[in-house]
């Protein structure tokens, strides 16, 4: 039997994968559409906000968004706090696309959801959630034995 990691590997693989297919269908990349969800949640922030969020170099986001900047869907702005640093936000062409977006994802979510009953699914989701919560918690664990046995 395969380890539920793989398995879970498995599956955030082919969701990233029909997530970028889906986003393409739209004129985005799948990364680049992750980046105009969080600016959607969290507009003007500076990139290297958005870099750790997206968990990729700082220099991955910066020529994603030079990228972006020249196709229109995203302005930078220089932050008022610190000459050096630039802001991101979304440009008109992006919040008018937000709503396709928005309904491409609802719609991955739910031709992937569609396959459990809703018990099953809300079975799925409690276990997740606490799978989650126990990777949250497992440096701060391992962290904890190994003060113990050094200490």
């Amino acid at each position: 039997m395969r380890q539920v990691g793989y398995l879970l590997a498995d599956c955030a693989r082919h969701m990233r994968r029909l997530f970028d297919e889906r986003m393409r269908e739209i004129g985005v990349t799948g990364p680049q559409a992750r980046l105009l969800m969080l600016l959607a949640a969290r507009e003007g922030e500076q990139q290297s906000y958005y870099a750790n969020m997206l968990e990729v170099e700082p220099i991955t986001l910066c020529r994603m968004v030079d990228r972006m900047v020249e196709s229109g869907l995203i302005e930078r702005q220089t932050d008022p706090n610190d000459r050096r640093a630039r802001l991101l936000l979304r440009s008109k062409r992006a919040r008018a696309m937000a709503p396709v977006l928005q309904e491409k994802i609802d719609h991955l979510a739910h031709d992937i959801q569609a396959i459990f009953a809703p018990d099953e699914l809300e079975t799925l989701h409690a276990l997740l959630a606490r799978m989650a919560e126990q990777l949250v918690a497992a440096p701060a664990k391992t962290q904890e034995t190994k003060e113990t046995i050094d200490g």
